[in-house]
């Protein structure tokens, strides 16, 4: 009787202690310091495609200890840099955000605006006018903010990026810092008095430490190029060469490049680049002691030279393939320092990109695969002709830009005719016209609801007062842009949508998925793990295997 009271008693102190246990239990999680990572242009089968060059500490590091989101896609279009760091840090896309390109026509200022410009403000570190950048345009919160908003500004947070628009808009509107670098003859990383109202002692010790200058050097392959047998030859005709080379080919010698291609500037065309941006994100965290104490700070940092190299060369090119395999040697290194200075298991990390990319239109044809270029001067042309014959003017259309037709309102109303009207002619008009796959008009996009398809992506980044009035969708492997070299983005297919996301460190579980994720989601995740508001123009998921 005695050994069955003892072991009652050991029972419920035990449910107790359990009970207890749960209570204290909090329902967030609080590192040290959250890295955010884009790197602008990375498809999701770079993972792969390069896997077995990888080392063991950088892109390695992150899938073989945190959680690894196989099937990660944007959702809305178009897919550019700008719309891109906006939706990831806002957790919503440009219906919402505004963001809805690098730039674009504006209605009321009649022209064609930059995302960041901001007039208003003054340039510090550079003599230019490249440091009046603000995020002013872009409508909604970011995570950074929500996390200025839930530390009552005790949380630092500091923006990293060669593009202005890559740690602008990551940083939000709150943040201490954001910087950005300026080439040509500076070589300095700047920023504006949106900010500060200087420079930290801590840049201008970077600045003055010529730490860019001394990339100015040869671009040779890390390994032996023969071994680089995940790319197509290196001399061959899908590529754009810099400026005083004759062919694209290793090596590419940046001195004798240097002043023709805008001197500092050459430096965010190569791998260079992304190594000069993890010297600056390292100082960043040194001068500014983020992560030194039980705030979490955040630091986000996007790697630029992907894209431009990724633009010149396209997806399959060795320099491609090179980029790669030195930014994971970057990566290694950041996280090595993160280690050492905020202290393994007490910093979060997550990272993905802003869009992926096409394979070079051209390069796709030599292989009998649908694709190549539309031009809109082949596009307009007809097109005018007939809202001429049809309503008595080719002037309806104002601008052309992002696949998106704006139309001149005021012309309409002279001629008695609503928009409406002129748009549902358009899209009638255009859908027999070359490499059109789809078209719809702005007033659908407000007034109807796609839940699939391409039109549900054209209408998540449909900006009720931004967008187009006309919008069109290219075919499958087709680009807006005449030259027959090199690639870009910006469509809604897998090959623009499909990107990295991977999260690593500090309340992360280890594991992975394929189900689909999509971009808004990660601000959503960072959040609720840490135990903050989401951004005020939420519209993605927490991604709950990621966190429990």
């Amino acid at each position: 009787m005695k050994n069955v009271f003892l072991v009652g008693v050991l029972f419920f102190g035990w449910v107790t202690l359990q009970a207890q246990q749960k209570v204290k239990k909090e329902p967030f999680t609080k590192p040290k310091l959250v890295v955010g990572i884009v790197v602008d242009q990375m498809r999701y089968d770079y993972l792969v495609r390069f896997w077995d060059k990888y080392g063991e500490d950088g892109f390695k590091r992150m899938i073989n200890e945190g959680y690894n989101c196989k099937n990660n896609h944007f959702n809305y279009i178009p897919t550019k840099t700008a719309a891109g760091h906006a939706s990831v840090y806002t957790g919503t896309t440009p219906k919402t955000h505004g963001i809805i390109s690098n730039d674009w026509y504006d209605k009321v200022e009649d022209r064609s605006v930059y995302c960041t410009e901001d007039a208003t403000v003054a340039c510090l570190g550079t003599k230019t006018d490249a440091g009046k950048m603000s995020p002013r345009r872009m409508l909604a919160s970011t995570m950074t903010d929500q996390l200025k908003l839930a530390t009552a500004s005790k949380g630092k947070v500091i923006g990293i990026s060669l593009k202005d628009r890559g740690s602008i808009l990551p940083a939000g509107h709150a943040a201490d810092g954001a910087y950005w670098f300026q080439g040509e003859d500076e070589g300095h990383w700047i920023t504006s008095t949106y900010y500060m109202d200087k420079l930290p002692k801590w840049v201008e010790r970077f600045n003055a430490s010529n730490a860019a200058e001394s990339y100015k050097k040869v671009w040779e392959p890390l390994y032996d190029l023969s071994t680089y047998t995940e790319s197509i030859e290196d001399d061959n005709d899908f590529e754009k060469t810099f400026s005083g080379e004759d062919r694209p080919t290793f090596p590419h010698d940046l001195p004798k490049l240097w002043e023709k291609n805008g001197e500092f500037n050459l430096l965010k065309g190569v791998p260079f680049g992304n190594s000069l941006t993890t010297d600056f994100a390292e100082a960043a965290i040194e001068g500014e002691d983020l992560g030194k104490d039980a705030i979490t700070d955040f630091l986000a940092v996007s790697f630029s030279a992907t894209d431009y190299v990724g633009h010149r060369f396209g997806v399959s090119a060795k320099e491609t393939e090179d980029t790669y395999l030195r930014l994971d040697k970057d990566l290694a290194r950041l996280l090595s320092f993160l280690d050492k200075k905020v202290g393994k298991g007490e910093y979060t990390v997550f990272l993905t990109a802003d869009h992926a990319a096409v394979e070079v239109p051209s390069y796709l044809k030599s292989m009998e695969i649908p694709g190549g270029n539309f031009h809109k001067k082949e596009f307009l042309d007809p097109l005018n002709k007939f809202l001429k014959a049809t309503f008595g003017s080719d002037k309806l259309v104002k601008n052309f830009s992002n696949e998106q037709i704006f139309l001149d309102q005021e012309v309409i109303k002279s001629l008695g005719l609503s928009s409406t009207e002129v748009e549902n002619a358009i899209v009638t008009e255009i859908k027999d016209y070359k490499h059109i796959a789809e078209a719809y008009t702005g007033t659908a996009m407000r007034n109807q609801e796609f839940t699939q398809g391409m039109a549900s992506s054209l209408q998540m980044g449909y900006n009720y007062k931004r967008s187009g009035d006309v919008l069109v969708v290219l075919e499958p492997g087709y680009i807006n842009s005449g030259s027959k070299k090199g690639t870009t983005h910006g469509t809604g297919y897998a090959y623009d949508t499909h990107t990295p996301l991977v999260f690593f460190g500090k309340g992360i579980n280890h594991g992975e998925t394929v189900k689909r994720t999509e971009i808004p989601d990660i601000a959503n995740t960072i959040c609720s793990l840490l135990g903050i508001a989401f951004p005020n123009g939420k519209s993605g998921e927490p991604i709950p295997e990621v966190i429990d």
